[in-house]
């Protein structure tokens, strides 16, 4: 019993009925398969036990390859279900991000509906009295030129090289985009960019230049706006119009008038491949800066053209290094000087320009140009040997209208005006004021003065050369320039009726009445002191010294003219002859000897400020009256540059080209018939200087005037200078 024990446990014997039935099982095919029996599950029993009885392993594989199958499919079939849902959940984030971004877009523009194609800005034309165009202040754009007035081949010019599918996008262009993406991956940068005509146009409207994502997406927003609103032609129109060109010109009729000199509608096929390649780097590319640069831009535009069938390939190859320059900048040189002092006084003549204007002024082109080449000539030849880097030139009919104005030797080193904002001391070129004061109060141009030292409360000044003259007449003392004379008759008129006298005339600046007021000390500018002669040219007439007549809109409409000066008589003509016959004999005999005009009679007045600090010389015919300045902007002395000398040359070129073909006219003579003849008597009188004329006659006499040879000119010996050497430095 021991032994034959199992582990496992126990197994008790059976007997009868039990025992027999022991051993008895039913197979899978001894059962009949009935409505409630699962066959599958049978035989997988039937296969267990089978397996079971026989001590195999069951088969595994057949089973577990169907379950694998069954669950691969349905995990693609799930993953395909979540990217199909997340791709629509993407998708639609997407689309509300896009939708958030335009809002955002349109949020910082004007409302799309109040927007409107803005005005140009205004621009000032000046021209001159022939009508050329001298100058133009604001940007350069020209009028607006229409599609049916311009050769066929300029608009396609740019549509060749700027946007091939202008006609068929609608502001934004995919293609163009994805095209521009590829070459700028390939390229590694920015090398094309994928904005439409329509797209720049917008730019150019509403936007600035700055290159930010937030402006791009603006940019489209207005694009597509100005799609919807205008037709393909108007917009073309615009851009054409509107697109800038480098050289402060915008739209292609200012451009073609800057770079070529003739309207839009003239320009050849080469001419308008030029146009059209400046916009892609107008001011890196503009001809008068870099024509070959220009010139191969507009090479790549003309096989662009011929690629896209707008010309052929023989008017391509013609047209290739066609274009003729006209890059002179208009309007460029001295004559910006009147341009700026016509911008100081334009608001006060029209008020606040909205506009375009065109300015007509008094200014003769040719005169202007004359002036500009005496002034820097002379300074180039001369301004090392005399220390002079400076110059100043107005030129003004005896009614007052200027016809030239140079305001400094280079405008676009300094804008400083030196003609009419400027002042400086003028030192003798004042004296005319003194002389005519004394006329004024009964003196005579053969009054005798003496010329000798004198002392006003310890100041006593002195001629330049210690020399004195005694008795002399006013007309030889203005003619020398003589200091002592002129300080004398300033304190024997009053020198609160000096200062009248230059405030009748035209002097606006405040003038200090001492006694150095005679000797030109208290600051002018060229165009008041000009001015102020004028009346001696005129018949003694005040004259406002002036360089607008009209001022129109560029459609014609009138918004100023001038009206003629009240006719005041500032001088009684018979004093006006008389200082014209003083004056005449300083280009006769005096201190501007050069500065006589072949035919014409001239007269004016020389003057140098102390230290030699300025240089001046004012003179005049019935046809034109004439003042030049020459110094240093920093008040710094020149070497010994003299009224009589530089500004004498400059004023002797610019009349004598002033005058050619002109009538020839006398100056203004006294009624009663002083003049020449009064001179003369005065001059026989004339006798050599002695010892004794340096002192006054014993008997209070008569003493005779020195002979004019034995009289040192301002020029080389600057006598009416060497006062103010004395009282303050050197001032003459």
């Amino acid at each position: 019993m021991g032994l034959g024990k199992k582990k496992g446990g126990r197994k008790e014997p059976l007997f009868g009925l039990p025992a027999a039935l022991s051993d008895l099982r039913l197979s899978a095919a001894d059962r009949i398969p009935g409505g409630d029996d699962k066959p599958k599950k049978s035989a997988k029993s039937s296969a267990k036990r089978k397996s079971e009885d026989s001590g195999d392993e069951p088969p595994r594989k057949a089973p577990a390859r169907s379950g694998a199958k069954r669950r691969s499919k349905s995990r693609i079939g799930a993953g395909l279900g979540r990217l199909v849902y997340w791709g629509a959940v993407l998708s639609l984030w997407g689309v509300i991000a896009v939708i958030g971004v335009v809002i955002y877009v349109g949020a910082h523009l004007p409302p799309i509906q109040s927007l409107e194609i803005p005005k140009r800005p205004p621009t000032i034309q000046i021209v001159g009295m022939d009508g050329s165009l001298l100058a133009q202040r604001g940007e350069m754009a020209g009028a607006n030129v229409s599609l049916k007035d311009l050769p066929p081949y300029l608009p396609k010019a740019f549509i060749a090289i700027e946007d091939r599918r202008f006609y068929s996008h609608f502001g934004i262009d995919p293609v163009g985009i994805l095209r521009a993406l590829v070459t700028n991956v390939l390229h590694r940068g920015v090398s094309q960019g994928g904005s439409t005509l329509t797209q720049q146009l917008a730019k150019n409207l509403f936007l600035t230049q700055e290159r930010t994502m937030a402006r791009k997406l603006q940019e489209a927003e207005l694009a597509i706006w100005l799609e919807r609103k205008h037709s393909k032609n108007e917009i073309l129109e615009l851009y054409l119009n509107r697109v800038y060109f480098g050289s402060g010109a915008y739209g292609v009729e200012a451009a073609a008038q800057r770079y070529f000199g003739k309207p839009a509608k003239n320009v050849t096929i080469a001419e308008a491949a030029m146009l059209a390649g400046l916009v892609k780097s107008p001011s890196r590319l503009a001809p008068n800066r870099n024509p070959e640069g220009a010139e191969a831009r507009a090479q790549i535009v003309l096989a662009a053209m011929a690629d896209a069938k707008f010309i052929t390939e023989a008017q391509a190859q013609a047209s290739i290094g066609q274009p003729s320059y006209n890059v002179k900048p208009v309007g460029a040189g001295t004559i910006n000087y009147v341009a700026d002092w016509i911008g100081e006084v334009l608001d006060d003549l029209v008020g606040q320009i909205d506009e375009s204007i065109k300015v007509e002024t008094t200014i003769d082109p040719k005169l202007q140009s004359v002036a500009e080449a005496a002034i820097i000539d002379e300074l180039a030849a001369k301004c090392v040997k005399f220390n002079v880097s400076q110059g100043a030139l107005v030129a003004m009919t005896p009614d007052g209208a200027v016809r030239a104005m140079v305001g400094g030797r280079n405008y676009s080193e300094s804008q400083y005006n030196r003609a009419v904002t400027a002042k400086r001391q003028p030192g003798s070129s004042f004296k005319p004021f003194v002389y005519l004061t004394a006329l004024e109060q009964g003196l005579t141009p053969d009054t005798v003065r003496q010329d000798a030292p004198i002392e006003v409360k310890g100041w006593k000044p002195e001629n330049y050369t210690h020399e004195y003259f005694g008795a002399v007449t006013l007309t030889q003392a203005l003619a020398m320039s003589l200091n002592t004379v002129a300080i004398r008759l300033g304190l024997e008129v009053g020198p609160k009726n000096v200062v009248r006298t230059a405030h009748r005339l035209g002097i606006s600046s405040k003038l200090e009445p001492n006694a150095s007021i005679a000797l030109g000390t208290s600051e002018v500018s060229v165009v008041e002191l000009v001015g102020a002669y004028a009346p001696f040219a005129n018949g003694g007439l005040a004259v406002a010294p002036h360089v607008v007549t009209r001022i129109r809109t560029l459609g014609g409409k009138l918004l100023y003219m001038r009206q003629p000066d009240e006719r005041n008589q500032v001088i009684e003509p018979r004093y006006v002859g008389m200082m014209n016959a003083m004056m005449r004999e300083t280009l006769i005999s005096g201190t501007a000897k050069k500065a006589e005009i072949p035919g014409w009679p001239a007269a004016g007045k020389t003057g140098t400020s102390q230290d030699y600090r300025d240089a001046w010389f004012i003179g005049y015919t019935a046809n034109l009256v004439t003042g030049v300045w020459l110094g240093n902007d920093d008040n710094s002395p020149t070497k010994k540059a003299t009224g009589g000398g530089l500004p004498v040359e400059v004023w002797s070129r610019f009349m004598k080209a002033a005058h050619e073909g002109v009538p020839v006219a006398n100056l203004p003579s006294s009624p009663g018939g002083w003049g020449l003849s009064n001179l003369a008597q005065a001059a026989s009188q004339v006798s050599p200087p002695t010892a004794a004329a340096t002192a006054p006659a014993s008997n209070g006499g008569y003493r005779p005037p020195p002979t004019r040879a034995n009289v040192r000119p301002e020029a080389s010996a600057g006598l009416d200078g060497w006062l103010m050497d004395r009282l303050f430095g050197g001032n003459r």
